[in-house]
């Protein structure tokens, strides 16, 4: 199939995006990398009369540092966090899971502002942003208002943009210098949407444990975390791990609870290694 026919609007300014998006009575949408919004039109699954094309506003690809942390303009590529283009605060985290994203051909396209906007639950920036406790930047024709991540999004594909807001930038706060971090992900092939992913991070006396892919908004672990903290591992640990999946009010089956439980596990040893 191919998409049903639309408007393209080029707007050179946000102001002008932001007010084609007002007009458009909820069928205006925002084209970033288009690395998931054009295949879903070609299947008609997500109807448009006007796509804004965001490519030529130059403020959305900047970067600034506030001095507690950077705020990434929501039209950075994937590509320029994996190839270090970009100010780092996460120690490197940021820019390893960037190059685990998809493919070379879709990381030169995709948008970090894109991925977070669809809130797909296996996206990699989606576990990242909520890991690093981002804030997500809105704005719309009427004005700007910042969001926790935890607040932005509110499941699987949905998040609190309103129809005539856009995502224009993402802050994160920056990590110190000791911080160090654990991943791990597993897919069935290289390039495909994580089956479960897992992030540690540890800090002096400070952890935190997230975990992606998980049929809805990630899941912040928290007894992973001071379990974690507490040295505890192997069967230990693994077991802390699963009570707390079991207890998160998620439908896991025994498949997922089992690969879940041994995505954290090993996110966690990869921390302890660094």
């Amino acid at each position: 199939m191919k998409a049903a026919k639309f408007e393209l609007e080029q707007t050179p300014s946000l102001e002008q995006a932001l007010q084609v998006l007002a007009q458009g009575a909820g069928m205006a949408r925002a084209l970033a990398g288009g690395q998931s919004l054009v295949p879903m039109l070609n299947l008609r699954l997500a109807p448009a009369d006007t796509l804004v094309d965001l490519s030529r506003i130059v403020e959305l690809k900047a970067s600034s540092d506030t001095g507690a942390s950077l705020i990434y303009g929501a039209m950075l590529k994937h590509a320029e966090f994996e190839d270090g283009k970009l100010a780092d605060c996460s120690n490197g985290l940021m820019q390893h899971a960037a190059g685990q994203i998809a493919y070379r051909a879709v990381r030169n396209r995709g948008t970090i502002g894109g991925a977070l906007a669809l809130a797909d639950p296996a996206a990699d920036w989606l576990t990242v942003c909520t890991l690093l406790q981002a804030r997500i930047h809105l704005a719309s024709s009427e004005g700007r208002r910042v969001l926790p991540i935890e607040e932005f999004v509110l499941g699987p594909y949905m998040t609190a943009l309103a129809e005539n807001e856009l995502l224009v930038a993402v802050e994160v706060p920056k990590l110190a210098p000791t911080a160090r971090w654990g991943y791990y992900k597993v897919m069935r092939k290289t390039g495909e949407y994580a089956d479960s992913f897992a992030l540690a991070l540890a800090d002096g006396g400070e952890a935190r444990v997230v975990l992606g892919a998980v049929d809805g908004a990630p899941l912040v672990l928290g007894q992973a975390a001071q379990a974690m903290l507490a040295g505890t591992t192997g069967a230990a640990l693994a077991d802390i791990v699963e009570r707390e999946l079991r207890d998160a009010g998620r439908e896991f089956s025994p498949a997922k609870i089992l690969l879940h439980r041994t995505a954290t596990c090993r996110a966690i040893e990869d921390l302890r290694k660094k």
